[in-house]
Protein backbone atom coordinates (compact mmCIF):
# COMPACT_ATOMS: atom_id res chain seq x y z
CA UNK A 1 0.00 0.00 0.00
CA UNK A 2 3.08 2.61 0.88
CA UNK A 3 3.98 1.39 -2.94
CA UNK A 4 1.00 2.62 -3.91
CA UNK A 5 0.49 5.56 -1.91
CA UNK A 6 3.58 7.16 -3.28
CA UNK A 7 2.66 6.19 -6.97
CA UNK A 8 -0.30 8.20 -6.80
CA UNK A 9 1.38 10.99 -4.73
CA UNK A 10 3.70 11.54 -7.68
CA UNK A 11 0.14 11.72 -10.02
CA UNK A 12 -1.71 14.16 -8.10
CA UNK A 13 1.01 16.19 -5.50
CA UNK A 14 1.03 19.99 -7.02
CA UNK A 15 3.35 22.51 -7.31
CA UNK A 16 6.32 20.41 -6.91
CA UNK A 17 9.40 20.27 -8.80
CA UNK A 18 9.50 16.94 -11.15
CA UNK A 19 12.06 17.51 -13.85
CA UNK A 20 15.98 16.63 -13.15
CA UNK A 21 18.28 19.59 -13.62
CA UNK A 22 20.56 18.86 -16.28
CA UNK A 23 22.69 21.58 -16.40
CA UNK A 24 23.93 20.57 -12.89
CA UNK A 25 24.83 16.81 -13.39
CA UNK A 26 26.48 18.25 -16.98
CA UNK A 27 28.58 20.70 -14.15
CA UNK A 28 29.00 17.80 -11.90
CA UNK A 29 30.91 15.47 -14.45
CA UNK A 30 32.40 18.36 -15.72
CA UNK A 31 34.23 18.80 -12.37
CA UNK A 32 34.42 15.69 -10.88
CA UNK A 33 35.93 13.16 -14.55
CA UNK A 34 39.12 14.97 -14.82
CA UNK A 35 39.34 14.42 -11.16
CA UNK A 36 38.93 10.48 -11.18
CA UNK A 37 41.32 8.49 -9.88
CA UNK A 38 40.39 5.19 -9.52
CA UNK A 39 38.26 3.60 -12.31
CA UNK A 40 36.92 5.28 -15.87
CA UNK A 41 33.43 7.74 -16.30
CA UNK A 42 31.08 5.66 -18.62
CA UNK A 43 27.90 7.43 -19.75
CA UNK A 44 24.15 4.85 -19.64
CA UNK A 45 21.36 6.38 -22.06
CA UNK A 46 17.89 6.44 -20.81
CA UNK A 47 14.86 5.49 -22.82
CA UNK A 48 14.70 9.69 -23.32
CA UNK A 49 18.07 9.78 -25.18
CA UNK A 50 19.45 11.62 -21.99
CA UNK A 51 23.31 10.13 -21.24
CA UNK A 52 24.55 10.30 -17.40
CA UNK A 53 27.76 9.47 -15.81
CA UNK A 54 28.49 6.66 -14.00
CA UNK A 55 32.21 5.59 -12.94
CA UNK A 56 32.92 1.95 -13.68
CA UNK A 57 36.04 0.38 -11.75
CA UNK A 58 37.26 -2.99 -12.22
CA UNK A 59 37.89 -5.14 -9.08
CA UNK A 60 40.83 -7.59 -8.72
CA UNK A 61 39.29 -11.11 -9.85
CA UNK A 62 35.63 -9.99 -9.13
CA UNK A 63 33.24 -11.91 -9.87
CA UNK A 64 30.19 -9.96 -8.72
CA UNK A 65 29.13 -6.42 -9.34
CA UNK A 66 28.14 -3.30 -7.27
CA UNK A 67 25.74 -0.45 -7.91
CA UNK A 68 26.83 2.36 -5.39
CA UNK A 69 24.47 4.74 -5.25
CA UNK A 70 24.74 8.44 -3.78
CA UNK A 71 22.30 10.60 -1.86
CA UNK A 72 20.68 13.79 -2.03
CA UNK A 73 22.46 16.36 -4.26
CA UNK A 74 25.54 15.35 -4.99
CA UNK A 75 27.42 13.11 -7.75
CA UNK A 76 29.05 9.92 -8.26
CA UNK A 77 32.44 10.14 -6.58
CA UNK A 78 31.06 12.16 -4.03
CA UNK A 79 33.26 12.09 -0.48
CA UNK A 80 31.45 8.40 1.33
CA UNK A 81 30.62 7.32 -1.99
CA UNK A 82 34.15 7.37 -3.19
CA UNK A 83 35.65 5.74 -0.34
CA UNK A 84 32.72 2.89 -1.02
CA UNK A 85 33.41 2.70 -4.50
CA UNK A 86 37.18 2.77 -4.51
CA UNK A 87 37.55 0.59 -1.46
CA UNK A 88 35.12 -2.09 -2.62
CA UNK A 89 36.82 -1.71 -6.05
CA UNK A 90 39.98 -2.58 -4.21
CA UNK A 91 38.53 -5.91 -2.30
CA UNK A 92 37.30 -7.40 -5.36
CA UNK A 93 34.36 -6.24 -6.79
CA UNK A 94 33.62 -4.41 -9.56
CA UNK A 95 31.95 -1.46 -8.70
CA UNK A 96 29.55 1.27 -10.91
CA UNK A 97 28.76 4.06 -8.98
CA UNK A 98 26.04 6.24 -10.62
CA UNK A 99 24.93 9.58 -10.98
CA UNK A 100 21.41 10.15 -9.81
CA UNK A 101 18.88 12.43 -10.34
CA UNK A 102 19.29 15.98 -8.86
CA UNK A 103 17.58 19.12 -8.23
CA UNK A 104 18.93 22.78 -7.43
CA UNK A 105 21.09 22.97 -4.52
CA UNK A 106 18.87 24.37 -2.73
CA UNK A 107 15.63 21.97 -2.77
CA UNK A 108 14.74 19.63 0.13
CA UNK A 109 14.49 15.90 0.42
CA UNK A 110 10.53 16.24 0.25
CA UNK A 111 10.98 17.27 -3.49
CA UNK A 112 12.71 14.32 -4.54
CA UNK A 113 10.06 11.61 -4.86
CA UNK A 114 9.20 12.90 -8.30
CA UNK A 115 12.33 11.91 -9.54
CA UNK A 116 12.02 8.47 -8.21
CA UNK A 117 10.72 6.65 -11.60
CA UNK A 118 13.82 8.23 -13.48
CA UNK A 119 16.28 7.07 -10.59
CA UNK A 120 14.90 3.52 -11.29
CA UNK A 121 15.11 3.72 -14.61
CA UNK A 122 18.90 4.44 -13.91
CA UNK A 123 19.56 2.05 -11.50
CA UNK A 124 17.73 -0.52 -14.34
CA UNK A 125 20.54 0.63 -17.15
CA UNK A 126 23.09 0.40 -14.59
CA UNK A 127 22.30 -3.10 -13.99
CA UNK A 128 21.25 -4.01 -17.22
CA UNK A 129 25.45 -2.93 -17.81
CA UNK A 130 26.94 -4.94 -15.00
CA UNK A 131 24.78 -7.76 -16.54
CA UNK A 132 26.39 -6.89 -19.99
CA UNK A 133 29.73 -7.41 -18.58
CA UNK A 134 29.35 -10.85 -17.46
CA UNK A 135 28.52 -10.29 -13.64
CA UNK A 136 26.04 -12.88 -12.43
CA UNK A 137 25.95 -11.25 -9.14
CA UNK A 138 24.77 -7.86 -8.95
CA UNK A 139 24.08 -5.88 -5.62
CA UNK A 140 22.92 -2.84 -4.75
CA UNK A 141 24.82 -0.60 -2.10
CA UNK A 142 23.17 3.18 -1.43
CA UNK A 143 23.23 5.94 0.80
CA UNK A 144 20.40 8.19 1.89
CA UNK A 145 18.70 9.84 -0.51
CA UNK A 146 20.11 7.12 -2.60
CA UNK A 147 18.47 4.35 -0.72
CA UNK A 148 15.35 5.57 -0.69
CA UNK A 149 15.62 5.50 -4.60
CA UNK A 150 16.78 1.75 -4.43
CA UNK A 151 13.87 1.03 -2.61
CA UNK A 152 11.12 2.86 -4.74
CA UNK A 153 12.85 0.68 -7.60
CA UNK A 154 13.84 -3.09 -5.54
CA UNK A 155 10.17 -2.32 -4.13
CA UNK A 156 8.51 -2.11 -8.23
CA UNK A 157 9.35 -5.65 -8.68
CA UNK A 158 12.61 -5.87 -10.45
CA UNK A 159 14.23 -7.03 -7.55
CA UNK A 160 15.55 -10.54 -8.90
CA UNK A 161 18.24 -9.15 -11.12
CA UNK A 162 19.16 -7.67 -8.03
CA UNK A 163 21.00 -10.43 -5.34
CA UNK A 164 21.83 -7.97 -2.23
CA UNK A 165 21.23 -4.36 -1.51
CA UNK A 166 23.02 -2.44 1.53
CA UNK A 167 20.38 0.25 2.87
CA UNK A 168 23.06 3.04 4.48
CA UNK A 169 21.56 5.79 6.49
CA UNK A 170 17.75 4.94 5.03
CA UNK A 171 14.98 7.10 6.18
CA UNK A 172 12.15 6.21 7.73
CA UNK A 173 10.43 2.46 6.63
CA UNK A 174 11.00 0.33 3.68
CA UNK A 175 8.60 0.78 1.05
CA UNK A 176 6.69 -2.39 0.59
CA UNK A 177 8.31 -4.94 2.42
CA UNK A 178 6.45 -7.50 1.29
CA UNK A 179 7.89 -6.65 -2.11
CA UNK A 180 11.68 -7.70 -1.14
CA UNK A 181 12.97 -10.80 -2.22
CA UNK A 182 16.85 -10.53 -1.78
CA UNK A 183 19.27 -10.06 1.73
CA UNK A 184 18.76 -6.47 3.00
CA UNK A 185 21.81 -5.33 5.31
CA UNK A 186 19.88 -2.19 6.76
CA UNK A 187 23.28 -0.26 8.25
CA UNK A 188 23.20 3.07 10.18
CA UNK A 189 24.96 5.46 12.80
CA UNK A 190 23.98 5.90 16.47
CA UNK A 191 24.07 9.67 15.86
CA UNK A 192 22.26 9.52 12.47
CA UNK A 193 19.04 11.68 11.33
CA UNK A 194 15.99 11.15 13.40
CA UNK A 195 14.06 9.89 10.78
CA UNK A 196 16.70 7.15 10.10
CA UNK A 197 16.70 6.43 14.01
CA UNK A 198 13.47 6.49 14.98
CA UNK A 199 12.18 4.21 12.36
CA UNK A 200 15.24 1.50 13.31
CA UNK A 201 12.54 -1.01 14.97
CA UNK A 202 10.08 -1.09 12.26
CA UNK A 203 12.87 -2.22 9.51
CA UNK A 204 14.48 -4.76 11.88
CA UNK A 205 10.83 -6.05 11.83
CA UNK A 206 10.22 -6.23 8.32
CA UNK A 207 14.21 -7.76 7.76
CA UNK A 208 13.18 -11.20 9.63
CA UNK A 209 10.84 -12.17 7.41
CA UNK A 210 14.00 -11.72 4.79
CA UNK A 211 16.43 -14.87 5.26
CA UNK A 212 20.14 -13.37 5.59
CA UNK A 213 19.44 -9.77 6.08
CA UNK A 214 20.68 -7.84 9.36
CA UNK A 215 20.63 -4.48 10.65
CA UNK A 216 23.80 -2.66 12.04
CA UNK A 217 23.98 0.53 14.41
CA UNK A 218 27.54 1.60 14.25
CA UNK A 219 28.83 2.83 17.21
CA UNK A 220 29.80 6.93 17.04
CA UNK A 221 28.59 7.56 13.28
CA UNK A 222 27.43 10.07 12.42
CA UNK A 223 24.88 10.29 9.11
CA UNK A 224 27.39 10.54 6.76
CA UNK A 225 30.35 7.79 8.85
CA UNK A 226 32.58 10.86 9.03
CA UNK A 227 35.69 9.29 10.09
CA UNK A 228 34.46 6.07 10.14
CA UNK A 229 34.74 5.64 6.44
CA UNK A 230 36.89 2.79 6.82
CA UNK A 231 34.58 0.89 9.18
CA UNK A 232 32.08 1.16 7.04
CA UNK A 233 33.34 0.14 3.87
CA UNK A 234 34.25 -3.37 5.90
CA UNK A 235 30.89 -3.77 7.33
CA UNK A 236 29.56 -3.79 3.69
CA UNK A 237 32.25 -5.91 2.04
CA UNK A 238 31.60 -8.34 4.83
CA UNK A 239 28.15 -8.61 4.00
CA UNK A 240 28.89 -8.92 0.09
CA UNK A 241 31.14 -11.45 1.09
CA UNK A 242 28.46 -13.63 2.43
CA UNK A 243 25.60 -13.19 -0.32
CA UNK A 244 27.76 -12.89 -3.35
CA UNK A 245 30.99 -15.22 -2.83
Amino acid sequence: MRLFTLLLWLLLAPGLASAADYAREKRWAEEIVPAILVGDPVYLELKSGHRFLAIYALGPRAKAGVIVVHGLGVHPDWGLINALRSGLAERGYTTLSVQMPVLAADARGEQYPPLFPEAAERLQRAVAFLRGKGYRKVAIVSHSMGARMADFFLARGPGAQVDAWVAIGLSGEFLEPGRLSLPVLDLYGENDFPAVRSNAEQRAHALRRLRGSAQIELAGADHFFTGREAELVRQVRQFLDQKLK
